[in-house]
């Protein structure tokens, strides 16, 4: 990556850090967004920032690509510390969601939830 190439990406990231000090849930503008890296690459940084003024928590996936950048966020109720145990974690097969699906429609589910009240 050239020198010009390197400093407009980290003028972009900069920009995008401030549209991360916005909270999207309690409308703040302030300063106090946590705001954790807690993974990147050259185009893309999966960041978690949490409100200071709310304590809501969001994930957000923000890109750089020709066209300018772009960002998605989600509303956790996730620590910074269960993302990182929850990305290391195991992955999620189709047959984890046949077996809990199987579990919930189950008998044995039923009666389960029924010893919990």
């Amino acid at each position: 990556m050239s020198r010009t190439s390197k400093d407009s990406s980290t003028n972009f990231w900069r920009d995008g850090l401030k549209i991360a000090s916005y909270c999207p849930l309690c409308e703040s503008h302030s300063n106090p967004m946590d705001t954790r890296v807690i993974g990147e690459d050259e185009e893309s940084r999966l960041l978690f920032i949490r409100c200071h003024k709310c304590a809501n928590s969001i994930l957000t996936i923000v890109l750089i690509h020709k066209g300018g950048m772009s960002s998605v966020g989600l509303v956790t109720d996730l620590t910074f510390e269960d993302v990182l145990r929850f990305r290391k974690g195991r992955r999620i097969s189709t047959n984890d969601v046949l077996a809990m699906h199987e579990w919930l429609t189950s008998s044995r589910f039923s009666t389960w939830l029924s010893s919990q009240s």
